[in-house]
């Protein structure tokens, strides 16, 4: 019997192999512990043996190792959750102060800027309480109809984006397969490049007076001068874009034996695309742009004309509420494209 204790953890032999066999070693032994045999083995050999509570009082010890054992997991489980709230703690400051508070005290530095200028500095310009107080009927209703040419601000808007979103996307159309022509063929590149360098500098207005000369008529005569003006910066971004791709995935295409139209699709489309959507985005901003001050000289329906009418009354609560809806038109817009940019490309998208 004291061989077979001798081999046990609590008498200093071998440790046992799971705590099932520790239970039932010493549910075991305790039914021992009442027969002489066990205390003539223990003084033949010398040895002091251990009483029951001793036994018990160490198989306790070995349940309070199993809870502390499972306390121990379940804080190993918890620390992650911990970490992060921690984490949270220590940058949620910085994320409201520069997500929230810096923004609203640039806006506040703005607003004070204009009441500043409009108190002491201008008759003509209003405070911004005296704006926003003469244009609650445009903020409230944006889309009235109140008789021919007297539209809300939101039909002026929706008429201006029309313009802009076809003219961008036939620029769009005409760009893209031009800039991927002029970057995988030298003699493309070599008889356009003089074209788009001699064009791209011109002044957007200047064409508007052979667009009307052409077209005759405000509308189409608008759309086409977006057109020209957003053709340039999706050329040249898609040039560079094909251009840029590695050349080991197009030695690889060609070890490969994969045709050209494979080549495009495969690789260099995907390759050029944050580059397409960079131009693209300048393209639109450019076009938002433009097309203002197109729409001051052509007249017709349109938040650039809605500036122009307002002003000709001297009615600059309404300038500076079209001025106002201009500049957060033109942020969503950026915004939309950006995560377009996002979807397709799967990758995060950087500020232009």
């Amino acid at each position: 019997m004291f061989e077979r204790l001798k081999r046990r953890n609590h008498f200093g032999g071998e440790p046992f192999r799971d705590r099932n066999e520790s239970g039932e070693y010493l549910s075991t032994l305790a039914r021992q512990l009442t027969s002489s045999a066990l205390e003539e083995d223990c003084k033949s050999q010398h040895f002091e043996c251990p009483g029951l509570d001793s036994l018990f009082g160490w198989y306790e010890f070995d349940l309070r190792l199993n809870s502390w054992d499972t306390k121990r997991m379940v804080q190993l489980n918890i620390a992650p959750i911990a970490a992060a709230q921690a984490t949270w703690k220590r940058v949620s400051p910085v994320l409201v102060r520069d997500t929230i508070l810096l923004p609203l005290l640039g806006l506040a530095g703005i607003l004070l800027l204009w009441w500043f200028v409009a108190t002491f500095g201008s008759q003509l310009l209003p405070t911004p309480i005296e704006a926003l107080q003469a244009n609650l009927d445009y903020i409230l209703h944006p889309f009235y109809r109140r008789g021919p040419g007297d539209f809300g601000l939101g039909w002026l808007l929706l008429a201006s984006l029309r313009r802009v979103l076809i003219g961008f996307g036939l620029g769009a159309f005409v760009a893209i397969p031009l800039g991927f022509l002029i970057g995988m063929s030298r003699q493309a590149m070599l008889a356009l490049n003089p074209i788009i360098q001699i064009f791209r500098p011109v002044s957007p207005l200047a064409w508007l007076p052979i667009a009307l000369s052409i077209f005759n008529l405000a509308d189409p005569s608008a759309i086409f001068v977006i057109f020209i003006t957003s053709l340039w910066p999706t050329i040249i971004n898609t040039a560079l874009g094909v251009s840029s791709v590695s050349q080991d995935y197009l030695d690889v295409a060609r070890v490969l034996e994969m045709p050209r139209w494979r080549r495009i699709t495969k690789i260099i489309w995907p390759a050029s695309l944050p580059y397409i959507f960079t131009g693209l985005r300048i393209s639109l901003g450019i076009a938002w742009l433009v097309i203002v001050a197109v729409e001051m000289l052509t007249g017709g329906v349109g938040i650039g004309f809605f500036v122009w009418d307002e002003w000709s009354r001297l009615n600059l609560s309404s300038v500076m509420l079209a001025v106002l809806v201009i500049g957060v038109t033109g942020l969503v817009l950026d915004f939309a494209i950006g995560q377009i940019q996002r979807l397709v490309t799967r990758r995060p998208v950087k500020s232009v």
